[in-house]
C-alpha cells in the first residue's frame, strides 16, 4: 500500500541520523520485522528513526512506505513516553482518530511500539501496525519478543557503527553472533521449558524467562551456584554430586529432583544438560532444560501403589490355591502326588509374577526385573544344596516382561522338576546347564542339558508335563522345542522369538 502524500523525502537532521549509524543497505532490519508479525498476528511492522521533522523506516515489512512525517507518526507518542505503549483501537482514540494514517489508505487501527534506546536516548521504535482492532492488545509473550526484537535492532544498530570502525570481517562476526543470540533468546523465551545455559566450568549465567515465572526469583539471583539453593534439601547433595560428575567428564546430565516453585512448594521437575563442544572436543558452553513432570509422578505413584495393591491380592491367589491343593490331598491322599505337582506349578506361577509385578518394595527381587537370567536364578533357587543352585545359566541375557514371565516360568520349571524326578537332578551329584544365545536377529535359544544323572529315556506317550511344556513353548511363546534323549541326560533345545519375549 502507497501513499504518495505520507512517503518521506530526503531531510538533511534526519539523514545525519541515518548515516550516523551506518545503515546504507536496504533490507537491513526486514528479518526483525518478519519475525515481529508472526510473533504478534499484524499486517505491518516497522523499525523507525524520528527526527524532528519526519520519521523514516529503516525496516518494513507489510507496506511500501519509506517513512512518514513525524508529527502523524505513532511512535512519536512512545518514544515521548519513553516506553512501549499500545493503541487499541485508533479510531476511537481522540489522540489518532484524525490522524491520516488511520483515516487514509493506511486504515491503521492497532498500534503497538517498543523504544529504540540508545546510551544518548530514544532514536525510534520497533512497532506492529495491524488494520483491525485488537481490544486485548498484544500478549505478555508478545510484548516480551517485542522488547528482544528491539533490543536485537539496536545491537545491530550499534554493529553497524562498530563495523564502520574495526572492518567488515568484525562487523559480520558480530551480526552473525547478534542473529543466533536473538534466535536462541526468542526460541528460549517462547519454550515451555525453563531453559538455562552455563560456562565451562558450570557458572550458570542465563536463565529463560520460564525459570523466572516458575521460580518468582529475581533475574540474576540465581546466576553461579546459587541454582543449587533452589532444591529440595533433600535433592541438593545429589543434584549436586551429579552436576560434577557431568562437568569433570562431559557426560550428559539428567536427573530428577524437586524445584521450589514461586508459591513457596516444591514440584517435581525433570533435569536435562547437554554440552557444546569445540573443534578439539572441549566443552564450551552447557544447556540444560527443567521441565516440570510433578502432575506424571504423582500419577507414577499413585498408578504404583494401586499395581502393588493389585499383586499383593494376586499372590494371596496364589496361595490361596496352593493351599486349596493342599488341603484336597489330605483329604484325598491317593491324589497326593499330583496335588503336590500342581500345588509347585502354581507357587511356580506366583514366583514369576512376583519378581516382574513385586507387591512391595520388600518383595522387589535384587535381580532386573526385565532380565530372563534374573528370573531364571530366582527360579532354580529351590533347586540347590547350600545356597547353592544346581542348574547353572550361562551365555546372554534376554529382556523379558510381564506378558513372557508366565509360560517361561511354567517351562522351565517343568524341566526342572522332571529333571528332580528322573534326571541329573535326582542324583547327588547330577547338574544342568542352561546356555543361552541369540540364534539370529529375531530368534533366541535356550539349552537345557542334563549331567550326571542316570541315562535318559524318551517317556511312553504325552503326560500333563509334557502338554505342559508344548504349551509354554509353543502356544504362548511361539516358538518351538526339541528333545534329545541320550545316555548323559535329556538335552532340550527351546527356540522362541525375541518378540515373544518383551514388547519392547
Amino acid at each position: 500500500m502507497t501513499d504518495s502524500s505520507l512517503v518521506c523525502g530526503t531531510h538533511e537532521p534526519l539523514m545525519a541520523v541515518y548515516d550516523a549509524h551506518g545503515v546504507s543497505e536496504a533490507g537491513l532490519f526486514d528479518d526483525i520485522t518478519g519475525f515481529a508479525t508472526r510473533l504478534c498476528g499484524t499486517a505491518i511492522a516497522l523499525v523507525t528513526l524520528l527526527d524532528e521533522g519526519e520519521q523514516y523506516f529503516l525496516g518494513r515489512t507489510g507496506t511500501d512506505l519509506s517513512g512518514t512525517p513525524a508529527e502523524i507518526s505513532f511512535c512519536r507518542h512512545a518514544v515521548i513516553a519513553g516506553r512501549a505503549i499500545e493503541v487499541t483501537d485508533a479510531a476511537g482514540d481522540p489522540r489518532f482518530a484524525d490522524n491520516p494514517l488511520v483515516t487514509g489508505p493506511m486504515g491503521v487501527r492497532f498500534y503497538a511500539g517498543t523504544p529504540l534506546v540508545a546510551e544518548d536516548g530514544i532514536l525510534g521504535t520497533l512497532c506492529v501496525l495491524d488494520t483491525r482492532p485488537r481490544p486485548d492488545g498484544l500478549t505478555p509473550l508478545q510484548r516480551e519478543g517485542m522488547a528482544v526484537l528491539a533490543r536485537a535492532a539496536m545491537d545491530r544498530l550499534a554493529d553497524r557503527r562498530l563495523a564502520r570502525e574495526t572492518g567488515a570481517a568484525a562487523q559480520a562476526n558480530r551480526r552473525q553472533l547478534a542473529d543466533s543470540e536473538l534466535r536462541f533468546r526468542t526460541l528460549a523465551d517462547s519454550m515451555p521449558q525453563m531453559v538455562w545455559s552455563t560456562r565451562p566450568d558450570g557458572f550458570h549465567d542465563y536463565y529463560n524467562a520460564r525459570w523466572y515465572e516458575f521460580t518468582g526469583v529475581p533475574d540474576g539471583s540465581t546466576d553461579g551456584e546459587g541454582w543449587n539453593d533452589m532444591f529440595h534439601p533433600d535433592d541438593q547433595d545429589r543434584a549436586w554430586a551429579r552436576w560434577r560428575h557431568s562437568l569433570g567428564t562431559g557426560d550428559p546430565y539428567q536427573i530428577e529432583y524437586r524445584l521450589k516453585h514461586n508459591d513457596g512448594t516444591y514440584r517435581w521437575v525433570l533435569g536435562r544438560a547437554m554440552a557444546l563442544r569445540d573443534e578439539q572436543d572441549r566443552v564450551v558452553r552447557w544447556f540444560g532444560t527443567c521441565t516440570d513432570i510433578h502432575e506424571q509422578k504423582l500419577a507414577l505413584e499413585e498408578r504404583e501403589i494401586i499395581s502393588q495393591e493389585l499383586s499383593h491380592r494376586i499372590k494371596n491367589i496364589f496361595a490361596v490355591i496352593a493351599g486349596l491343593i493342599q488341603l484336597a490331598a489330605r483329604n484325598h491322599p491317593e491324589f497326593r502326588g499330583i496335588a503336590n505337582d500342581l500345588r509347585e506349578r502354581v507357587m511356580a506361577l506366583g514366583r514369576a509374577h512376583d519378581f516382574v509385578r513385586p507387591h512391595s518394595a520388600q518383595s522387589r527381587p535384587s535381580s532386573q526385573q526385565d532380565s530372563l537370567k534374573g528370573l531364571l536364578h530366582e527360579l532354580f533357587a529351590a533347586y540347590g544344596e547350600a545356597g547353592v543352585s544346581r542348574v547353572t545359566v550361562e551365555g546372554a541375557d534376554m529382556l523379558i516382561d510381564d506378558r513372557s514371565a508366565t509360560p517361561l516360568s511354567l517351562l522351565f520349571h517343568e524341566l526342572a522338576t522332571n529333571a528332580m524326578k528322573y534326571g541329573a537332578l535326582s542324583t547327588a551329584t547330577g547338574g544342568v546347564t542352561l546356555a543361552i544365545a541369540e540364534a539370529d536377529a529375531d530368534m533366541v535359544t535356550m539349552r537345557w542339558t542334563e549331567r550326571g544323572g542316570p541315562p535318559a529315556r524318551a517317556p511312553q506317550g504325552e503326560g500333563f508335563g509334557s502338554q505342559l511344556i508344548e504349551l509354554s513353548a509353543v502356544r504362548q511363546l511361539g516358538g518351538r522345542i526339541d528333545r534329545e534323549w541320550h545316555e548323559a541326560g535329556l538335552v532340550a533345545t527351546v527356540t522362541i522369538p525375541l518378540a515373544s519375549l518383551s514388547r519392547r
